[in-house]
């Protein structure tokens, strides 16, 4: 079964030739989607500056993307688009030139601009309709499904990464030094799967695909339950709250049909093996403690919150530089910081993780890039939010599917990254989600149509 058919899309009479041109421009974009589920090096990739076959995919994206707008004359993006996407690479610029360190300024900059601007653009000026958003929605479930699979795996044989002990977190092919990427792609995968059981089929659409997609996110709980991300769950319980009562009141009673299956699916496999229900049910109290008690882990990351404003204060309009909040930690944060995370497990050694950022991408882009770069980037996506719920709203209901993964998603991240920031091989995803939801807000459909 092709992709184009799990997503609903026509078979064009069985003629694959015409189906594959049509569908070829998106090939880069599957690829930095699809790549994710080779297994990752071991060690912290952000760190060392290794290039994953996802990077170089969107590296692949983006030229695509040029040089189909050059070939085919095309205007890549409005004049309103370009300023949303484009404005962040402003404050990236600043905070570089004015760094201390021109080598780790000029690196960072590389790097902010592909994730933030230039794959994000791409994908905007590759996708035509809903249709090819769907292909690319397809491709991020299919990899949640295949990542889950392997860290649903990974609980239940106690090969995953150590967690308390015990070798259980499932952690995907990403490694113990990557635990929170499994988690996302799987959010990712729930995120959309719900959109799309949630909103009305467009025409044509196989009538499996709404319980194909509800079975899909019901599974996705069972590995998000198991990866022990306190923040994933966080963000995926915000995002599904917000997304049901945008799909519509017909739709409120199908939605917590599929929330409960997820629920009871979750119960089921995760407490079918052992001590995980108990575990989980630790991990779940263990939010409400973080001002009564907190766990270390909790305690780590409020010094390096507070080592982030430190630093903002002392730079408060364009920050310490990009890539700088390494070097300038030990200088703001407190005696008992602890300077690594153990790792371990999932096929590789003990190790310890140094802790190079605060785990909140705000407090990372306000402490390198002050409140210019912090203001441009952030309002960008609270930008892009505001015009992706306004289309939606105005949405006829074939095509409120896209709108609603579009919107979730992006959703999603704004709220996860209260708990976390960019690095690690998972982040060529959060790359393509940003321009899935760029294209929902800013792609303009024809007149009196939504395709």
């Amino acid at each position: 079964m092709t992709l184009a058919a799990v997503v609903g899309l026509p078979s064009a009479g069985g003629r694959a030739v015409p189906v594959l041109r049509r569908y070829a421009p998106l090939a880069p974009v599957l690829a930095t989607v699809l790549l994710l589920a080779l297994p990752a090096a071991a060690g912290d990739v952000s760190a060392s500056g290794k290039v994953t076959p996802a990077d170089a995919a969107s590296a692949v994206l983006v030229v695509t993307a040029v040089v189909r707008c050059l070939r085919e004359r095309l205007r890549p993006l409005t004049a309103a688009s370009a300023a949303v996407l484009g404005a962040p690479a402003v404050g990236f610029a600043v905070a570089a030139a004015t760094s201390l360190d021109p080598g780790a300024g000029v690196t960072g900059f590389l790097r902010y601009v592909q994730v933030f601007v230039a794959v994000p653009a791409a994908v905007v000026m590759l996708l035509r309709d809903r249709r090819d958003f769907g292909v690319v929605a397809g491709a991020i479930v299919l990899l949640a499904l295949v990542q889950g699979a392997v860290g649903t795996w990974q609980y239940a044989t106690a090969n995953g990464a150590s967690y308390m002990g015990r070798d259980i977190r499932a952690v995907g092919t990403f490694g113990p030094s990557d635990v929170m990427g499994m988690a996302t792609v799987v959010a990712y995968g729930l995120v959309v799967a719900l959109g799309y059981a949630l909103a009305t089929p467009s025409p044509g659409a196989p009538r499996w695909l709404r319980p194909a997609a509800a079975s899909c996110a019901a599974l996705l709980a069972v590995p998000l339950a198991v990866s022990f991300s306190r923040g994933t769950w966080i963000a995926t319980a915000l995002a599904c709250a917000v997304t049901v009562p945008l799909a519509g009141r017909r739709q409120v009673l199908r939605a917590l049909a599929a929330l409960a299956a997820a629920a009871a699916a979750g119960v089921v496999l995760v407490g079918g093996f052992g001590a995980g229900s108990q575990v989980i049910g630790a991990r779940v109290a263990s939010i409400t403690e973080v001002t009564a008690a907190p766990d270390s882990s909790v305690s780590d990351r409020y010094t390096l919150w507070s080592a982030a404003l430190g630093m903002w204060r002392e730079h408060p309009l364009t920050g310490v530089g990009l890539k700088r909040f390494p070097a300038e930690r030990d200088g703001h944060a407190a005696l008992g910081l602890s300077s690594a995370s153990d790792t371990g497990g999932a096929g590789q050694g003990f190790a310890r993780e140094p802790l190079l950022s605060p785990h909140n991408m705000y407090l990372l882009v306000l402490s390198e890039q002050g409140l210019l770069g912090c203001t441009l980037l952030a309002g960008g996506w609270a930008a892009l939010l505001v015009l992706g719920l306004r289309r939606l709203r105005a949405a006829p209901a074939a095509s409120r599917a896209a709108g609603l993964g579009a919107v979730g998603l992006l959703l999603w991240q704004c709220t996860d990254f209260g708990y976390a920031d960019i690095g690690g091989p998972s982040t060529a995803a959060t790359a393509v989600l940003l321009g899935l939801a760029a294209w929902w807000a800013l792609h303009a459909a024809p007149a009196g149509s939504e395709r």
